[in-house]
This record gives C-alpha cells, structure tokens and sequence, in this order.
C-alpha cells in the first residue's frame, strides 16, 4: 500500500512540474508570438522543453559524460528552476490584468505585449537582486554567554559557514572568497556544519577545493559534518579522506576535546537514519562526556533542537534550510521547523541555523541571504564570575 501511495505521489509530482513547465511555455510562445511574425512552434517546443528539461539531462549526463556540455546544462537549467517559481507567482496576475484590460476593450495585442513585457522586466529585477544576495555574501555577529568554565578558555571566536554546497555552480572564486573573509575574522574554531559538497564529489577532486579549504586559519583547527548532499553524492568514504588531506576532521556521531576546554561534537545527518547503522541519538553522543565542559553541537538540519537542550547542549549549529533560499519559500520552511533560520535560546541552548553560505539550484536568493556566522562566546562561572 505505501509503494502504491509513493508511485502515486510521483507521478502526480511529475505531472503537476510537468503542466507548469507548459503553462509558462504557452505564455511565452504567445508573448514571441505576437511581437515576432511566425515563430515556427515545433522548434520552439522543442527549444524550451530542452531549457526546461536541462537540469535532470545534466544529472543524467553528469553521471554518464563529463564534460562542458553537463556543466552548461546545469548551469542553464539551475537558473531556470528560479525563472519557474516566479513565472507560477507572476503569471496568475498577468492573466487576471490582461482579463480586466480584456474587459475595458483594449487590443488583444497590446494586452499580451505590456503583461508580458512586465512580467519578463519582473523576473530580470528578481534574477538580479536575487543574484546579488547569492554571490554577495554578509557576515552576521553573536555574542553569547555560556554559564560554564571552559579551562583557560575564557572566550571563544567561532567562524560558522554551513552548505557551501561546492560543484559546478558554486566555484573556486567564491570559495576563495569564504576563506578570506573566515581568516579575516581571525577566528579560534571553524566550524561547518553540512553540505559542504553539492552532490557530486567529482568537481570537488577535479577543482581541487581541498587544497582551498586547506587555507582555512584559526587556533584549534577546522572541523565538518555531513549534510544530506554528501550523502545523496554516496562517496562517503572518499569525501571524508578527501577532507582528512585538507586538514579538517569530519566527525561522524562523534566527538574531540579541544585544549581540555571544551567538545565540539559531530552528528550524522538525518539521512542517516534511512541507511545501515543510522545515526545515533544525541543522548548517546553526550553520555560519556564531562558535561561540565561546554558542549557544541553541530546537526546539519535542524529538527532536533529539544533534543539538543534536552542532553546539555550548550550550542548547537545547523543549516539545511537556506531560510527557502527564494520567497516564499521561507513560509515553508519556517512550519517545518521550529528554527528555520536565525538564533533561539531554548533552556541553556544557544541554537543557530544559518541561511548558507552557498545556495542550491540557481544562485539566487530572494528574502535570504549567503552568510557566515561569526560567533563569540563568552564563558562565565555559574556565580557569574
């Protein structure tokens, strides 16, 4: 009965991406149309089902051929999913204005030439912004306090960047980019909480990010968890060693003391639970440590946070949700979790969940925006001394 349920939710999925891929191609056939004489329809069909099919035929290529032509596809096809989603939103309006202009007795052809011409200035507006928001990133400051001793530790500078998601799209200059600014914050601890990899680990080893990331400074080194991309890549294994070459650590349902001061612990992510050997619980994960040690934390989705607060965690760090990435998505995301974005203190939790620092599909943000998290912590005794 749930296979029956699954292939029914699938195909009703593909049918309904499907309708609206078509809804946005009829539009525009008739927009060129009307301001060119004799667009022939079959090319034109044939044109735009390959823009709008060329994502998926990129993934199937990818893993088949490598080469320029799956890469240009990608590139082609990531930008296409945000002209989609703000086609859907703008187009519903155009059509009801066109009915209303309809109604006042204006020309069929002037009708089609302003709405469409106002949708497509729309979307050049919102490709625009929102690539602002992607490739320029920002750099948001904490300052907390954690009611513990860390050793001889009395503050601690943490430099956070989660779902960097590096491949095709998201390049080596832009992760140059995250290097220096992380540097420039001149942090103790680098942290990144999942996603470093969007996918496919071919990229990674071909552009030779290691070797970037490697550039990575701070006192007590740099440490990583998986997201739900690694795993969906499946080179486990080989991304882990590859890191391992770089210099940082990924730590799997594990955890490190760092200087006898604190521990930063590592949390499978939530795919896991799908796969042989799971993840383990955090209460697990904290059972044999000295929880008179500040406990960091790093989940990469954030669907455990009472969990977290529940087992000692002083501080926990995700990503995951990109806060939708493009409005309004957030209005999703923001019901599935309890924290899709931002800080919340729950008990003697500080959590966080960062928007990301690279972005998934097209690099576009609209209502987010690519950030690295720059967090202070300030440890005090329980008397407040």
């Amino acid at each position: 009965m749930r296979a029956v349920r699954m292939i029914a939710s699938t195909v009703f999925f593909v049918v309904l991406i499907l309708g609206l891929q078509y809804y946005v191609g009829w539009h525009l056939k008739l927009f060129l149309q009307t301001w060119f004489d004799g667009v022939p329809g079959v090319m034109y069909w044939i044109c735009f089902w390959i823009i709008a099919m060329s994502y998926l035929v990129s993934r199937l290529l990818e893993r088949a051929v490598k080469g320029r032509i799956a890469r240009g596809l990608k590139w082609v096809g990531s930008y296409w999913f945000a002209i989609l989603q703000y086609s859907v939103l703008l187009l519903p309006i155009a059509d009801l204005a066109a009915w209303v202009l309809h109604l006042s007795a204006v020309p069929m052809e002037t009708i089609i030439l302003a709405t469409g011409s106002t949708v497509i200035l729309i979307l050049l507006a919102i490709l625009t912004r929102g690539s602002w928001n992607a490739w320029k990133p920002i750099t948001r400051q904490y300052t907390i306090e954690v009611p513990k001793t860390a050793g001889a530790v009395k503050e601690l500078r943490i430099a956070v960047a989660s779902d960097l998601h590096l491949g095709t799209i998201v390049g080596r200059s832009y992760l140059r980019l995250l290097v220096n600014r992380v540097n420039a914050i001149e942090p103790d601890l680098v942290l990144l909480p999942g996603d470093v990899i969007d996918d496919d680990i071919e990229p990674f080893k071909r552009l030779q990010y290691g070797s970037l990331l490697s550039g990575l400074k701070s006192r007590y080194g740099t440490y990583a968890v998986l997201g739900n991309h690694e795993y969906f890549g499946g080179h486990i294994e080989e991304f882990v060693a590859l890191m391992k070459q770089a210099g940082i650590a990924v730590l799997l349902d594990e955890s490190v003391a760092i200087a006898d001061s604190f521990y930063i612990i590592g949390r499978k992510d939530k795919t896991a639970q799908r796969l042989p050997g799971g993840r383990l619980p955090i209460g697990e994960l904290t059972a044999g440590l000295d929880h008179s040690m500040p406990l960091i934390l790093m989940d990469h989705q954030p669907s455990a946070l009472q969990e977290a607060a529940d087992n000692g965690i002083d501080l926990s760090l995700h990503g995951h949700t990109h806060r939708g990435q493009m409005a309004p998505n957030h209005w999703i995301t923001r019901r599935i979790f309890e924290l899709d974005w931002g800080y919340l203190r729950k008990g003697n939790l500080h959590a966080f969940v960062s928007s990301g620092y690279g972005s998934w599909g097209p690099p576009i943000r609209i209502g987010s925006r690519s950030e690295i998290l720059d967090i202070t912590i300030r440890f005090v005794s329980q008397q407040g001394s």
